[in-house]
């Protein structure tokens, strides 16, 4: 063989060009590790089994929260191959995509349509690496090293990932507008647009006890009192009246007696922890009231809730559960007020401690209204649902006028007075209903959506959402006439395949109501009036849902039907 650049190649030289050659094809068909999913056995890998992954540096060393190594597989080879067929799917919209120029009328479509997926993609990043692992929670209550297996365990993201419908409790006939557990969980009480209140002994599937309210509209609320041997229900509804029910007694009288009357609808009570007998109420006339059973007259005015001398309305209030002289509203406008019954002044600042509402929303008027609020269960966070906005949470020691802490996406609240709720023994998700029918559940600390349970309302609105004192249970209801149970028996965590869909067709329709496409007539709203007549053969005033134009209102606006003119403390004045 000859170096000198003549034409003749050596068998030596061939081999070894042949041997490169086929190093570099094998190189270009090997995929490119980095970027594909890191699926572990024992942790070491930041992967729960529920959404895709890509491991990083910052992913090493972490925890696997899961029931097996074989769940974790199984789970994340359903979550490689939609992360490859969703590639797929961006490579062939990528292909299929025609540059634009100024003078194309669909750029700017286009440009919305890449804006919403990345919306919805930021809305369904990767999770954080878990707190929890099961393998070292059971290690440890084995060793004895651990007393607290139980609770740890219903605040762990890998249950509720599991959540799923165990079975339907029915008996109203009508929709349903509250669910609440006892104190020992053993009973949960619902309340109906049937005038009445059902008792259940959840567990067995079996009505314990049904009675009358003895209101005359829609029940909005059923509670048992705590410390009082499951022997007290307080109820508030649409005719403004709240009333007390001695469950002893029902099953031979249908007595309930009538504590206190607000000149609108009362859509919620607040329980302090540990009181049998001391309770508050808000209604739609602006009014709070203290009920204390004790008294001869139960019920005196705490305050009437006012901004810049104008009653606002109240759909909620949640007692401070560490602090229980401090209680929280919201309603007819876009603040969460702050009281502590020992320093109401009405003529400073209408007695309120401190407000809270995020920036972009305090000059808004839009209408937008606080249908649900809720404190955590140590009482340093605020959660609050926005109409036709977002839940966001609060930390109750900031100053007044703070901004919000978290903020949590994607479901829709709109039609009704929709309810939120924290789930978890430390508050560790939140979870709220959607007028689409599903259940939304974000992880709290991250604000990502780690559970969407599908047809939570065949009617397509869930509205109250009740987690269990102590175990991994939930109740919810809405229009549908039943009460719900769910617990996380499932045998694999959600892949949540179709969420995407979801928070991005309730974005678009809440983008095409921000602009005003729907002002005029509204097909969701409309089909959700002709469904709930349908079902209820009842007017929409009888109904618990919100329209666009309700805002700051006087005394006299909202009253029930059968309302009187007076609230019970000022009649007997």
């Amino acid at each position: 063989m000859s170096g000198n650049g003549g034409g003749a190649i050596g068998p030596e030289e061939l081999s070894e060009a042949e041997a490169k050659m086929e190093t570099s094809s094998n190189l270009h068909s090997i995929p490119e590790p980095q970027m594909n999913l890191r699926l572990t056995r024992d942790g070491d890998g930041a992967q729960d089994g529920s959404v895709p992954i890509l491991a990083s540096p910052e992913s090493q060393g972490t925890v696997v929260e899961n029931i097996s190594g074989k769940d974790t597989l199984e789970h994340g080879d359903g979550g490689l191959r939609r992360e490859v067929e969703e590639g797929e799917e961006d490579a062939a919209e990528d292909q299929s995509q025609v540059p634009c120029d100024e003078s194309n009328p669909g750029q700017s479509l286009s440009d919305e349509a890449r804006a919403l997926e990345d919306w919805v993609s930021s809305e369904t990043s990767a999770l954080p690496r878990p707190r929890w692992n099961v393998l070292t929670a059971l290690r440890d209550r084995q060793l004895g090293s651990s007393a607290r297996f139980v609770y740890e365990a219903c605040g762990a993201r890998v249950f509720v990932q599991r959540f799923c419908l165990q079975y339907e409790l029915e008996g109203h006939r009508g929709c349903v507008n509250s669910v609440h557990f006892n104190q020992r969980g053993t009973w949960l009480a619902s309340s109906s647009d049937d005038l009445t209140v059902i008792v259940w002994d959840w567990a067995r599937q079996q009505p314990v006890l049904n009675f009358e309210s003895g209101h005359r509209n829609n029940v909005f609320q059923a509670k048992f009192l705590p410390n009082c041997g499951d022997s007290t229900l307080a109820t508030c509804a649409r005719d403004g009246q709240v009333r007390v029910a001695q469950l002893p007694a029902l099953p031979h009288s249908s007595f309930s007696k009538q504590v206190a009357q607000h000149r609108g609808a009362s859509h919620k009570l607040a329980l302090e922890p540990d009181s049998p007998f001391k309770f508050l109420t808000s209604g739609e006339d602006a009014v709070v009231f203290a009920i204390d059973l004790r008294q001869e007259q139960p019920a005196s005015k705490v305050v009437v809730t006012k901004e810049n001398w104008r009653k606002v309305g109240l759909y909620t209030i949640s007692v401070n559960p560490a602090n229980t002289y401090q209680f929280a509203v919201g309603g007819m406008d876009q603040f969460v007020r702050i009281y502590d019954q020992r320093k109401i002044d009405e003529n400073e600042n209408n007695g309120v401690l401190k407000k809270f509402c995020p920036h972009h929303l305090v000059s808004c008027d839009a209408g937008v209204h606080i249908t649900c609020l809720v404190y955590s269960h140590d009482g340093t966070e605020v959660l609050a649902s926005y109409t036709d906005e977002d839940i966001y949470l609060f930390h109750s020691s900031s100053c007044d006028g703070a901004q919000y802490a978290k903020r949590y996406k994607g479901h829709r609240n709109r039609v009704t007075v929709k309810g939120v709720n924290f789930y978890g023994p430390g508050s560790e998700f939140v979870v709220s209903g959607s007028d689409d029918g599903h259940i939304f559940l974000w992880e709290k600390s991250s604000c990502q959506i780690i559970q969407l349970l599908e047809r939570g309302d065949r009617a397509g609105t869930v509205n109250c959402l009740e987690p269990h004192p102590y175990l991994p249970v939930m109740a919810t209801s809405g229009l549908d006439h039943d009460a719900k149970i769910w617990a996380p028996t499932a045998k694999d965590p959600t892949q949540l395949l179709g969420l995407k869909d979801v928070i991005k067709k309730n974005k678009q329709e809440r983008d095409r109501d921000m602009l005003g496409h729907a002002e005029v007539f509204d097909p969701s709203l409309l089909s959700f009036l002709m469904h709930h007549l349908a079902h209820t053969g009842s007017h929409p005033e009888d109904s618990d849902w919100i329209p666009r134009s309700v805002g700051l209102v006087e005394a006299e606006s909202h009253p029930s039907p059968h309302s009187t003119d007076v609230s019970e403390d000022e009649a007997t004045d």
